[in-house]
């Protein structure tokens, strides 16, 4: 037995995410709720065939000049929907493939680290910055 389409766009949408909930909604399985989205993803990731066919994609997976711009699509839908699990997973995908510096390159100097915590409050956008403050009391 093969798997059929919406579970081929399923694998191929959780070697992106690397979230079952992200990938059942990005397949277009139907869900009333994150939690019936976790449930399909879960299932589906019980799925021997479907769990081969991960495995395959990750084994052939090549970076290629339209994986780029399919990520990027994808951090831009997690961040506009408040998704901001996704959104790092899609960013963290996208800095593996560029080849960003590992973390025994960061520049540890208090002005590196102020220039990368800048750039990382971008990338999460001023509410949620704003909320993480909160948490921390200040």
């Amino acid at each position: 037995m093969t798997i059929n389409i919406k579970q081929e766009k399923f694998a191929q949408a959780y070697i992106v995410h690397r979230n079952a909930t992200e990938a059942a909604k990005t397949a277009g399985y139907l869900g009333s709720s994150d939690q019936s989205f976790a449930t399909q993803g879960h299932r589906l990731l019980n799925n021997d065939e479907i769990k081969e066919r991960i495995e395959e994609l990750e084994q052939t997976l090549e970076t290629s000049v339209e994986v780029i711009p399919e990520i990027e699509r994808q951090y831009e839908v997690a961040k506009a929907n408040g998704h901001t699990n996704s959104a790092i997973k899609a960013l963290e995908l996208l800095s593996r493939i560029r080849g960003a510096k590992s973390e025994t390159e960061i520049d540890m100097s208090p002005e590196g680290l102020e220039t990368n915590l800048i750039k990382n409050l971008k990338v999460l956008g001023k509410d949620k910055v704003m909320e993480l403050i909160k948490k921390c009391g200040f």
